[in-house]
């Protein structure tokens, strides 16, 4: 599987190796950055799980980032 094609920019691949990490409640605009975080982790994630066999899916239900996956 070849995560780092088109599908996934420079900042979408940021989630996957954590040079772009979950926003810390110290930010200002926490609850906006927290939401964009969550939904593009869970895009993410998504996309991962689509892009596996089902058995292999089913295992990555248990982790909450793209990079425990």
């Amino acid at each position: 599987m070849e995560l780092c094609n088109e599908k996934f920019s420079k900042k979408m691949w940021g989630y996957v190796n954590e040079t772009l990490v979950k926003p810390k409640n110290t930010n200002e605009n926490y609850v906006v950055s927290i939401n964009a975080w969550n939904a593009n982790n869970a895009k993410i994630i998504t996309y991962i799980n689509n892009s596996v066999e089902h058995s292999i899916g089913t295992q990555l239900v248990k982790y909450e980032t793209t990079k425990e996956v």
